[in-house]
């Protein structure tokens, strides 16, 4: 398999110091996640003849266009104690989500640091396109560690574009879980438009990313949320996303998208109940380049984020991440090298691990009408719910937007 298409210019962030972004040893959030999807890559071929940008590390003024000077204080001081929980530590650190660990501040610093490499690479004309899996810690506040997030390297990197050339930026998070941390963010800004399709806040931690959150002020109409259901397939995912992304992403007309590209929505991760599959995941990632491609000459950062399911998921769904990104789309058939099914059959039952770089599936959709003009055909129970919380996000936003939320052509 050939890397980087021709034509196409992509950047991959990558350096082995970000695997040293490592709660504890039982984490969910384990480095094998990242160690697997670079090996796989590489071990297909899909890193070929691709430049691997070092992430360096974000400094201090960098971390503060999100975070307080005191929070950055109390991640430094929390790498010096002892590894794990501390009862009673500030600012969300120390506890079972986020447990302290040494270097916690370097290494966190170097996650950001990504992204914001993979910002510069595509600001200063090295590339169209970058991609930092080890990214996506959408859930860090400006002044609290979340969901195993300490440091928000994204609105970090939002952020540094908004004065770097971009004043409209759209970010699309597909991470099971709802972006909140970059929804805080730029929930009074109107340059950032921010997307999240999330397991529903009723059923999900962290509860947020109600329809009804849709920015406020100037911003109002700028924050976009779409919740599924527990059980939802790719065929009902996809078609809440096409009946909600495109719409919103054409009215704001983004000059880059940002993409989060947690795959903890599959239905075999631990910590969530959608049900999709690798080749859903695939086929999302692909839509998002394309609208890139439409509305914003390509431009386009990837970052990765949540999913716990370290050998089945994560490393198949996030190489399809990267070779999307570098014009190389990965045939959801190809056989998984035998050397790379060895290593990663030491950390599972030797059974579990995949043979091809997908689930089988043929990921399909029929598009989002209003409801009757399925002219009179009952719907099932599933698809009716979907299609009440598209409605409700698309009556919520859409006519902020100068949309019209009952037509589905929008």
């Amino acid at each position: 398999m050939a890397g980087i298409a021709d034509g196409v210019e992509a950047k991959v962030v990558w350096s082995p110091s970000l695997l040293e972004y490592r709660h504890s040893a039982d984490h969910p959030m384990s480095p094998k996640r990242l160690d697997l999807t670079m090996s796989l890559a590489t071990e297909l071929g899909v890193l070929q003849g691709v430049e691997l940008i070092d992430p360096g590390t974000a400094r201090d003024d960098e971390l503060l266009r999100v975070h307080t000077s005191r929070y950055i204080d109390a991640v430094k001081a929390a790498g010096d104690l002892p590894p794990g929980e501390h009862v009673g530590m500030s600012h969300g650190l120390g506890t079972a989500d986020n447990p302290t660990f040494p270097a916690m501040h370097e290494a966190s610093a170097a996650v950001a640091g990504g992204t914001l490499a993979a910002a510069r690479a595509v600001t200063g004309g090295a590339a169209t396109r970058a991609v930092s899996v080890a990214g996506g810690m959408h859930h860090a506040m400006p002044a609290a560690a979340a969901g195993f997030c300490v440091y928000n390297d994204a609105a970090v990197a939002i952020s540094w574009l908004l004065d770097n050339g971009f004043d409209r930026i759209a970010y699309v998070d597909i991470d099971v879980h709802h972006g909140d941390g970059v929804q805080t963010a730029f929930y009074e800004d109107p340059r950032v438009l921010t997307v999240s399709l999330h397991q529903h806040p009723a059923t999900l931690w962290p509860s947020t990313g109600w329809a009804s959150e849709a920015g406020v002020g100037r911003a109002e109409g700028t924050s976009v949320n779409l919740a599924f259901l527990p059980a939802v397939t790719d065929d009902l995912w996809l078609r809440g996303f096409h009946a909600v992304v495109p719409g919103v992403l054409r009215a704001f007309e983004p000059q880059i998208i940002v993409l989060q590209a947690g795959c903890d929505s599959h239905r075999e991760d631990p910590l969530a109940d959608l049900s999709l599959t690798v080749d859903g995941h695939r086929r999302s990632y692909l839509d998002v380049i394309a609208l890139a491609d439409e509305l914003c000459e390509g431009r386009l950062i990837a970052v990765g984020g949540g999913g716990y399911e370290l050998v089945r998921v994560v490393p198949r769904s996030w190489t399809h991440l990267i070779a999307a990104v570098l014009g190389v789309p990965v045939d959801p058939g190809t056989a998984i090298p035998e050397g790379w099914r060895s290593a990663a059959g030491r950390l599972t039952v030797p059974d579990r691990v995949p043979r091809v770089m997908g689930d089988g599936e043929e990921p399909a959709f029929t598009r989002w009408e209003p409801a009757g003009a399925d002219r009179g055909v009952e719907m099932d129970r599933s698809l009716a719910r979907l299609d009440q919380s598209i409605l409700d996000t698309r009556r919520t936003v859409y006519p902020l937007l100068g949309l019209d939320p009952d037509d589905p052509r929008d």
